[in-house]
């Protein structure tokens, strides 16, 4: 396997993973630093990925930690592992956020499910819910998920660089890949893992 093959390989599976629910690199890491400068890092399910611009794309509600944090500094990590291929991708770049109203949100908004559309129709993430106990009944009423556009945001990643790693049991394998500000392949070479 070369790097050109790492290259292409790497971004073929992303854009199956953004169209297949069941692919390795479906939920990826989505890593940010808040205002304390201390780590975070949650769960994002990969929407769509752009080989030709090196760019990824997830959703979000704006009244997530997420999105405050990405506000005050854009640069994030995005890591990935999928155990059936031994594969680790770790993506670095910079995030670039689209509210809720905006043409590109807007867009992504009118390809979502209704039921998806639902999950920005709650309260804000992280917030205290004042009961006990989870009220199944109340959890499952209907909710209008017009109620969820104005929370709805977009977040593309423009990836910067590509550390792809493989787990073997006969020698480990580690490439880095870096891309220039229209997503060409700028430099890649083989690291010691």
């Amino acid at each position: 396997m070369t790097l050109a093959d790492i290259d292409a390989s790497t971004w073929r599976e992303l854009e199956a993973a953004a169209a297949n629910p069941q692919s390795g690199f479906r939920f990826l890491n989505l890593c940010s630093v808040d205002a304390e400068a201390r780590p975070q890092a949650r769960m994002v399910v990969l929407r769509r990925a752009d080989r030709s611009l090196r760019l990824l794309e997830f959703h979000t509600d704006m009244r997530s930690p997420k999105w405050q944090e990405l506000s005050a500094n854009p640069h994030a990590t995005i890591l990935g592992f999928w155990p059936q291929t031994q594969l680790q991708f770790r993506l670095q770049g910079t995030v670039e956020r689209h509210a809720a109203g905006g043409d590109q949100a807007d867009a992504a908004w009118g390809k979502l499910s209704t039921w998806t559309r639902m999950t920005y129709a709650g309260g804000p993430p992280g917030d205290e819910r004042g009961f006990d106990t989870i009220d199944e009944a109340a959890l499952s009423r209907p909710v209008d998920e017009a109620e969820g556009k104005p929370h709805f945001g977009l977040l593309i990643f423009r990836v910067r660089t590509l550390d792809w790693f493989q787990l073997r049991r006969q020698g480990n394998r580690r490439a880095l890949l870096t891309y220039d500000e229209t997503g060409a392949l700028a430099a890649s070479r083989w690291v010691n893992p």
